[in-house]
């Protein structure tokens, strides 16, 4: 890897060098990234995962700015114009924007006024035009000798146009000129947004940038991308507002040298001319393309905050779940699964208009917990849901049942259940009933059943489609790479959608895993993972970490322990005189061994610490604790809530802005970035995360917009 690259690196990502070379080398080996962040922490100087796919993005920037400069010098040097100056400034480049800035005047370009002008043979009087000498005093006697009818030049005017047109063309590409005015614009141009004539009286959701306008600088992501949006639908439109003055002083003083040049104000019209027409359209497009770029990328940040917070939300755990569906006219469907996620029952109830069959409802419901021993009831969060929840609580109560009942988010559950992968788990069932066993399922493991839904279907991203598709989708599945390999797999209870997540393994493997397991039943242990079709010593090495087995007959299959590293373990025990499975959970045995007595040059203290760490409590699951919101019974519709209360509610969405919060009444309510806290909040993320039970204060309530104002209290 070149020097170049490495040191480009250091700069972006404030790594040392030394780091930098060992963490792509390790790219360079096919090691992914939950494998390096984990297991080669001696090499990465302990980086995290957000660290080693920074260096990883920038590597693959760097590199394809490499092979872009290799494409510029090569078109460069065909044209004869690669001065030892030139190969210089695109060698030592390291912007992909300043790369293009740099070969603009080089670019094959189509035809315009000034490569007309040159095909005329008007280049040299350009050049004289712009050297400003002060010997030459008569405009004529210099113009007409560039007037050639066979050219197409019949006049000394049609000389002189020509010219400033190749003047106007070279100082808008000149590199230097783009940069300093594309940077007055960003930092200090002004985003206009104004309505569209035909809907300059008409109600839209765009109405708040009909006359709008604020420094590009200080806009928000959200706003850019609501802007973009509203000119897409032609509804509004943009523009940028500048000191045109303060920038065509700027040019004057760069082009002008010589102010009693006979040809001066035909020079200033150049240059007044170039920044109309060339250079203020082009730069005034890039920067609010460079700044929807920006907007985007904090979109995606935002949705993959949420995101991580969704699939690593605490698990009920194994427990028997009653799930329903709720619904009015077509009834609550219900499905049991017991503790390991097993599909036992289902049923449809119609507690609700038309059919009013309450007692019928409530009496089925206890049947079915007295059958199966269920523990909790999962309710999800759609039409009736509230209304469902009530009829739940009061048999709890009325009935003394040991159980508790838990609304549920069923963001993407109807997809789910018309899914491939719904259809292969349960092509006896309909559709409905698959969306009630995905519910229960997503309350006993968030992050198992999650992985089966694509996450833009899970609700908790703003503006996911108006963000680069293909951008969005790479920090997803980082993202969803990163819960699954930080919380560990079982490899006998994994889906194939699960697996799929787990470092080296992907869609192909991850289906011979579970082939596997079908013809040869559960794994015994995890060196026969090498028996799996396509499952190589290399992708070995990058998975079997995070896939565990319990009741192996070697007891650290079931940890995060890699098995390159069992021996190590086996040499703690030797040196204590005890058998492995005697170190497992035993503090005072692991308190006495001295770390540094079993450092190689391979293997160091971070390593040995996160395998003590490991065996003191094999199999931990990082995830938070269980916990719920109760929402209040007397708060069912938006028309039931008043400024002043104070209720429990879930956090389900969190933006830039501020968060969103379910109270159960239908229809979330905002809780504005200033009303997180009685500080100043930079990030709402902060403060709060999707799934959070929160308490908050009504502030105010609009029925007719549905719109809730709210304040978090705790």
């Amino acid at each position: 890897m070149s020097e170049f690259i490495v040191r480009c690196i250091t700069s972006d990502c404030k790594v040392a060098s030394g780091i930098v070379e060992k963490t792509v080398e390790l790219f360079d080996m096919g090691s992914t990234i939950p494998f390096i962040a984990r297991y080669r922490k001696e090499r990465t100087g302990g980086l995290d995962e957000v660290q080693i796919q920074q260096i990883s993005e920038r590597l693959t920037y760097y590199r394809e700015l490499q092979d872009r400069k290799g494409t510029v010098l090569k078109t460069i040097e065909e044209q004869g114009k690669l001065s030892d100056e030139l190969r210089t400034s695109i060698t030592n480049c390291s912007d992909k924007q300043e790369l293009e800035d740099i070969y603009l005047p080089f670019k094959p370009k189509r035809k315009t006024r000034a490569s007309i002008a040159k095909e005329r043979g008007l280049q040299p009087l350009a050049d004289l035009l712009i050297a400003q000498r002060a010997d030459i005093k008569n405009k004529n006697e210099v113009l007409s000798r560039f007037v050639d009818p066979q050219k197409g030049i019949d006049t000394i005017d049609q000389a002189l146009a020509g010219a400033l047109d190749i003047i106007s063309q070279d100082i808008a590409d000149n590199a230097s000129y783009r940069a300093w005015i594309r940077n007055s614009l960003s930092n200090r141009g002004t985003l206009v947004s104004k309505a569209k004539k035909e809907w300059a009286e008409k109600s839209s959701k765009f109405e708040m940038y009909y006359n709008f306008s604020e420094l590009l600088k200080r806009s928000s992501a959200h706003r850019i991308l609501a802007i973009r949006r509203g000119e897409a639908e032609g509804v509004i439109k943009w523009s940028i507002h500048a000191d045109n003055d303060q920038l065509l002083a700027y040019l004057d003083s760069q082009v002008i040298r010589n102010k009693t040049f006979i040809f001066y104000k035909e020079l200033l019209t150049a240059i007044e001319d170039s920044y109309k027409r060339l250079l203020f359209p082009a730069l005034e497009s890039e920067v609010f393309n460079a700044k929807c770029v920006e907007a985007e990328r904090e979109s995606i940040s935002v949705f993959s905050k949420n995101l991580k917070n969704v699939l690593l939300a605490p698990p009920a755990g194994d427990k028997v779940i009653i799930a329903i569906d709720p619904g009015f006219r077509t009834g609550c469907k219900v499905a049991v699964i017991d503790g390991t996620g097993k599909f036992l029952t289902n049923t449809t109830i119609y507690p609700h208009e038309p059919q009013n069959k309450k007692n019928e409802a409530e009496k089925l419901l206890a049947q079915l917990v007295d059958q199966y021993k269920v523990e909790i009831i999962a309710i999800g969060n759609g039409t009736a849901s509230r209304e469902t929840d009530q009829i739940v609580r009061e048999l709890i109560k009325n009935k003394q049942l040991d159980l508790i009942s838990v609304v549920v988010s069923e963001s993407g559950a109807s997809v789910y259940s018309a899914s491939e992968i719904a259809r292969k788990e349960f092509p006896d069932l309909d559709l409905t009933v698959r969306g009630a066993i995905s519910i229960a399922r997503r309350l006993q493991d968030p992050l198992s059943e999650l992985v089966k839904i694509d996450p833009k279907s899970i609700g908790v991203g703003q503006y996911q489609h108006d963000v680069n598709q293909a951008d969005l989708k790479n920090a997803l599945v980082f993202i969803t790479e990163f819960c699954v390999n930080h919380v560990g797999a079982d490899l006998n209870t994994a889906s194939q959608s699960l697996l799929t997540y787990v470092a080296g393994i992907g869609p192909a493997v991850a289906a011979n895993i579970v082939e596997y397991r079908n013809l040869n039943g559960a794994f015994k242990g995890r060196k026969e993972l090498l028996k799996v079709a396509k499952l190589g010593p290399k992708m070995f090495e990058q998975c079997a970490g995070f896939l565990k087995i319990r009741n192996s007959k070697n007891p650290l299959d079931n940890s995060a322990i890699h098995p390159e590293s069992y021996h190590i373990v086996e040499r703690m025990a030797e040196k204590l005189e005890c058998k492995v499975k005697d170190l497992i959970g035993n503090d005072k045995l692991l308190g006495s061994l001295q770390l540094s007595d079993f450092v190689t040059e391979e293997v160091g203290i971070p390593t040995l610490s996160d395998i003590v760490n490991e065996l003191k409590k094999p199999g931990l699951d990082p995830r938070a604790e269980f916990s719920y919101a109760i929402f209040s019974d007397a708060i069912n519709d938006l028309s039931d809530l008043k400024p002043e209360m104070v209720l429990e509610g879930i956090v389900t969405n969190v933006a830039n802005f501020g968060a969103f919060v379910d109270i159960g009444v239908h229809q979330d309510g905002l809780v504005h970035i200033s009303k997180l806290s009685d500080s100043f909040v930079r990030d709402p993320h902060e403060v709060v995360a999707v799934g959070d039970n929160v308490t908050v204060k009504v502030l105010a309530v609009d029925t007719k917009l549905k719109r809730i104002n709210l304040q978090l209290v705790s």
